[in-house]
Parts: C-alpha cells; structure tokens; sequence
C-alpha cells in the first residue's frame, strides 16, 4: 500500500520530454501548469525542490539550432543561453502564485567533496527555512559529460539523499514502469507498485524510453536505487497533467511506485 499521507519533503524531476512539445520548444502552458500545483504544495506545508531539465533544449531554441545539440561545445554554449531564459520563465510564473525561488546548479564534485556536500546540506536547508523553493539543474556549461548525473534522473535522487527526501517523482512522457515495451507490446501491463528491483524489473526497463528526453528508463531505476538508499520512495508517473500529483499523494494508483 502506498503510504503517503506524512510525505513533507518532495524532490520533483521534471524532464525534457514532459517540458517540451514534439518539436523542441517549451509547452509554457505544460510548465504554469507543474509550477501552479508545486506552489499549492508548498502552500499546504510541503516542501519542494524542483529538478529541471530543459537549459540546454531552451538555449538551443534561442540560438536557432536547427538540431539538438550534440557536441560538447554547443551543449556548453546552448546551457549558458538557456538556463536564465528557463529560470525567468520559472521565475515568472512562481512569483503569480507568490512563491520565491532559488536556483542550485551542481556538479558531480558536491557528492565526492565532503565541503562542497556538507554546503549544498547547509544551501537546502537554509532555503527551506526561508520558505523558498530550489530549481536544481546539472551545471552544463562547466561538465563535460551530460551524462554524469544521468540526464537529471540521478541527479533528482542524490538531490533526494542530501534533502533528506521523503518522496521522489519522476515526471517523464510515459505513465510509468510497465513489464515490457507498451510501444511494441499493446498488451503491456503497468507496474503499480514495485519492492524490489528484480532481474524482470530492470529488464522491463531495458525495453521502455521516453521520446525526447535522453535519459530513459534505465537511468530512472537507478535513480529509485539511489533514493531507496536515502530512504526515500520513488514514484515514476506522466507528467502531462501535473494535477495528479495531488492524487499520488492520497494514495492513489497513478504510476509506479516504487517502495524497495
């Protein structure tokens, strides 16, 4: 049974896939969506952080790429434009609901350097008496590897263990786990509730990637090893209609959850 009701503390991972139409530009009316309900939450005592991809996808949009980037470089460049265009849009629409954020950028040094992890401990917390709601992004313009976090999936968990979250979601494009791919198998069965992550589990999610994000189903997993370890739960869940995360949180079965 999903136990949700004492859930305070929320990490959300929203990535490129659930940000964007087909075409790679912003769904704006996608993202006041998330950002109305986020703020509710943290109106009703709960307290969010935001991990958000899509600088990378916005910076290219702006540079009129007719391609998403894929050398390092233009990775680099297209973060550096975009991250302040998608935190002013952000920004924008969480000071509608009267909330205030922050911006966190990070790199994989946080979590091998015991100074930098114990600052980001202090930086959350901090912002958290403050009231303020963190937007957490892998420093592109720095890394050389998108990848390091796992296009944000990992990230969004580690982000989990240092908040000491008690819920982790996932937001991406599909409804969730499902035991094989629904893309080729119409017969496909979602997987409501996980607790453990079984030789089927995993290879469940071999066969199971979203269209536009980078990361997959792979990365997701691993993401729910790396919060379990925290103690967090994980559910991943589509993100098209961010309102259901008002009913995840009274226990209903949208997702998979994931309790290992």
């Amino acid at each position: 049974m999903r136990a949700l009701s004492n859930v305070k503390r929320i990490v959300v991972k929203v990535g490129t896939s659930t940000l964007t139409y087909e075409n790679g530009r912003l769904n704006i009316r996608g993202i006041e969506k998330l950002v109305r309900v986020l703020a509710d939450l943290r109106n009703s005592g709960h307290e969010i952080v935001l991990v958000s991809s899509g600088a990378i996808g916005v910076g290219a949009s702006k540079l009129a790429f007719d391609h998403r980037p894929q050398e390092v470089r233009e990775k680099q460049a297209a973060a550096s434009v975009g991250q302040p265009l998608l935190m002013e849009i952000y920004d924008e629409f969480f000071r509608k609901y009267n909330q205030t954020i922050g911006q966190i950028l990070l790199t994989k040094n946080v979590l091998i350097n015991q100074q930098m992890h114990e600052n980001a401990v202090n930086t959350f917390s901090t912002l958290f008496e403050y009231g303020v709601i963190p937007i957490v992004n892998e420093n592109d313009t720095v890394v050389t590897d998108e990848i390091l976090f796992g296009d944000n999936d990992t990230l969004s968990a580690y982000i989990a263990d240092i908040v000491e979250a008690d819920l982790l979601l996932l937001l991406t494009d599909i409804d969730g786990l499902y035991d094989k791919n629904p893309k080729e198998f119409p017969e496909a069965k979602l997987l409501h509730e996980v607790t453990e992550l079984t030789n089927e589990v995993r290879a469940a999610a071999g066969g199971v990637s979203s269209n536009r994000g980078t990361g997959g189903m792979q990365t997701k997993l691993l993401a729910v090893e790396v919060a379990a370890k925290a103690g967090a739960k994980t559910i991943i869940m589509n993100g098209a209609e961010p309102a259901e995360i008002y009913r995840v949180l009274e226990g209903e079965q949208i997702g998979s959850y994931f309790d290992c």
